[in-house]
């Protein structure tokens, strides 16, 4: 089974999320100096990467200030398919702008 983040991204295929797993140190300070180029935030360290999925205890940077994942939480779901307002939920939106490949995961989750 796969396992979906609340935004819909496949953590089977996020390099941080496969660092962590392989509790990997070098992989985790090599994914945070790509993440630290791609997205120009001098901030992301090996912590900022370090993931066990978003709904885990253990929350790395990202995780924890990631608005989608707090609007999930606080709603009690899994994923953002199971909220009543999916399909018209702005933040969810520009997100997946960036990564439709997150918004085919949730729409096959809900065509179940």
């Amino acid at each position: 089974m796969k396992l979906i983040a609340v935004c819909g991204l496949d953590c089977a295929e996020c390099e941080g999320y496969l660092a962590t797993q392989a509790n990997d140190e070098v992989a985790k300070e090599r994914v945070a100096a790509k993440w630290r180029k791609e997205h120009n935030n001098p901030r992301i360290d090996a912590h900022y990467v370090t993931c066990n999925g978003c709904l885990s205890e253990r929350l790395g940077g990202h995780c924890s200030e990631c608005d989608i994942r707090a609007c999930g939480v606080a709603h009690g779901i899994p994923n953002c398919v199971h909220c009543l307002d999916y399909g018209t939920c702005g933040k969810l939106a520009r997100f997946l702008g960036f990564v439709p490949k997150a918004r085919a995961n949730l729409d096959s989750i809900r065509s179940r």
